[in-house]
């Protein structure tokens, strides 16, 4: 690969092909007036990275950034740290060529996983929904569950990642491959031990600390809270040592454990609450459900250990626990300590939201914690689907533009893959606004769970609805700033958000309840895309929001289209079939092919460039299936 007057990566462009935009001919249909923007850094429909023409002068591409942070870039694809390369050298990844095919296959497998585990997620909150609907039980599992995972964001998992294996990989890189498996013993170690001393102490300290996070339950339903999370709380050094073993897989570029191991954690929790719960009284079945998460967390850790187990770093020696306790914490355990901060930081803040909801639901009702809970599962859904991948695939090519100091090509990508996922997310919102509630009461109602609870629960995704474009937003925004090596500039955002929703929360909660708690994220979220746009214009020097505005315009109209077909389609179908299963699915999915059918045919009729790109990579898809 040569970096001179044209950039040229052969074999990635399959992977990154849905970010690029498009060709001048498609530039036609900007507003007028609107600059004419040079050609873009990719082609969606080969299989190529387009040539970036080099002027001899462009201050308007080659902005000079303040590196502030000492060089550490982070990527948020696993809010990773890396170590950039020197101005001096040129960037190329390494063996990229050798590994098109395995990174390829990579990709389509860990796509084929995600999806697979998202479904057996659903199928989990359904059958748990049958069993115990949304009620107080429900309720007290969701804070008791929120409780460790928010600890887990802060302590484990992504944040032990995000430090250990850059540092891992460079002693790996620099060949002290003894080195680098004892850091990762002492890691190992180390995660464990603190891990699990703060696992006892929140046991014993567990019926002063859960009165915090749920102020409005009280006598049984607390008491039953307070249980549930002493239950719950060691699946904390679980994950910990999960996240570790991951991260020492991940940098040996293997996904297959981690990709799949999430669809067995759901299916270990269903299985178990199916045979467990007859056994006990109908008061006591939630507790199968947490048993259930027991054994699930037990056999997301095993998958990955058993294939460390069976890894060959490099070709050629395993991995090999070093079991002796370590005497004292060298520098390389202190390096991971200190990239910790800002991930952790950043992770945390965006899950104390989640505990403000339910901080707050619980002032409301019994049921509301958990219902705000089921509406963001099925949120949630697209969301994964379309944004998180978006942001994934175009992390590594923002990160390889900011390595290179070429930031008109980072804004250029960064702006496409802003309204790429507007263009995927702003139809989804539309549907989910009209459709929340026979998209909830297909998911949910049946057995335990009940009309009355069917309402509430719509209620949430309906206010949940508004907040899926700004989310999306959000997180590229995000990837972009640790591209360009500004951790804290996230954790900042990430802290106002947060300060916003509790705000928010206290002064709608009362009046409100459930929508206003809900409509708080959506105030948080949509503030935080604000700030961020702000700050990011003055980084990059415009984040071509004129080309943004235009296209979600038009994207917007299409999208209402959407609404209004899907609605009409299933409020016929729905009087005409009725409300037995089968109906509701045909009806819903009718609904939904028919919706899409004319969103689709509306943005090509207001010739959205982005849909060309996706209908592109679609075709091309299909053809090579």
């Amino acid at each position: 690969m040569r970096i001179g007057h044209e950039t040229h990566f052969r074999g990635a462009g399959a992977v990154t092909s849905i970010m690029s935009d498009e060709r001048n001919d498609d530039r036609a249909d900007d507003p007028p007036g609107a600059p004419r923007v040079p050609p873009q850094p990719f082609d969606p429909s080969t299989r190529e990275f387009e040539a970036v023409p080099r002027p001899s002068s462009p201050p308007e591409e080659r902005h000079e950034l303040a590196r502030p942070h000492g060089g550490i870039s982070m990527d948020t694809d696993t809010f990773m740290a890396i170590q950039p390369p020197s101005p001096s050298t040129t960037f190329e990844p390494p063996e990229f060529e050798r590994r098109e095919g395995r990174i390829g296959l990579s990709t389509a497998f860990f796509s084929f996983a995600t999806a697979l585990s998202r479904i057996a997620g659903l199928v989990r909150e359904i059958v748990a929904a049958s069993y115990f609907g949304i009620r107080g039980p429900m309720s007290a599992f969701t804070i008791a569950f929120q409780i460790p995972n928010l600890v887990r964001s802060l302590f484990a998992d992504a944040a032990i990642q995000a430090a250990f294996v850059p540092v891992f990989l460079e002693k790996l890189e620099q060949g002290d491959r003894r080195e680098a498996f004892r850091l990762a013993s002492q890691m190992i170690f180390l995660v464990a031990m603190v891990l699990g001393a703060l696992t006892a102490v929140f046991v014993l300290a567990a019926p002063v600390i859960v009165p915090i996070f749920a102020p409005g339950f009280e006598g049984e339903l607390l008491d039953l809270t307070v249980t549930l999370s002493q239950l719950l709380f060691p699946i904390l050094i679980l994950l910990g040592v999960t996240g570790m073993i991951v991260g020492i897989l991940n940098s040996d570029d293997r996904f297959a454990a981690f990709a799949i191991s999430p669809f067995f954690w759901n299916v270990a929790i269903i299985a178990v609450l199916v045979v467990l719960a007859p056994q006990f009284s109908e008061e006591d079945q939630i507790y199968a459900y947490a048993i259930g998460v027991l054994v699930g967390t037990v056999i997301q850790l095993a998958i990955p250990a058993w294939d460390l187990r069976h890894t060959k770093f490099g070709g050629s020696g395993r991995f090999r626990m070093n079991w002796s306790f370590p005497r004292h914490v060298g520098p390389d355990v202190r390096r991971v300590l200190l990239l910790m901060l800002p991930v952790t930081i950043s992770l945390g803040l965006i899950n104390f939201n989640l505990v403000i909801n339910s901080f707050f639901g619980t002032l409301v009702s019994n049921q509301a914690p958990a219902a705000i809970d089921k509406a963001f599962r099925i949120y949630m859904l697209p969301q994964g689907i379309f944004s998180v991948a978006i942001a994934t695939v175009l992390f590594p090519t923002l990160a390889r533009f900011a390595a290179r100091e070429e930031y008109g090509d980072l804004r250029r990508t960064m702006a496409n893959g802003m309204r790429q996922i507007l263009l995927l997310l702003i139809p989804a919102a539309a549907a989910i606004l009209v459709l929340s509630e026979p998209m909830t009461r297909l998911v949910y109602e049946r057995g335990e769970f009940n009309a009355a609870q069917t309402d509430v629960v719509a209620e949430a995704l309906f206010w949940f609805a508004f907040s899926l474009p700004f989310n999306g937003l959000f997180l590229i925004f995000t990837r972009t700033f640790f591209s360009l090596q500004r951790p804290w500039v996230p954790s900042v955002v990430s802290g106002i958000n947060l300060a916003i929703t509790a705000i928010a929360s206290l002064a709608l909660y009362g009046p409100f309840g459930v929508a206003g708690i809900v409509a708080s994220t959506v105030i948080a979220t949509a503030a935080s895309v604000v700030l961020y746009a702000l700050v990011m214009r003055d980084v990059l020097h415009g984040i071509e929001f004129g080309r943004l505005l235009w296209s979600a315009m038009r994207v917007t109209a299409a999208a209402a289209l959407l609404a209004l077909v899907s609605y009409l389609v299933w409020l016929g179908l729905d009087d005409a079939l009725g409300t037995s299963v089968p109906a509701q699915i045909a009806s819903l999915g009718v609904a939904l092919a028919a919706g899409a059918a004319v969103y689709v045919a509306a943005v090509l009729a207001l010739r959205v460039p982005e849909a060309g790109q996706v209908l592109r990579l679609a075709r091309r898809a299909g053809r090579e299936v």
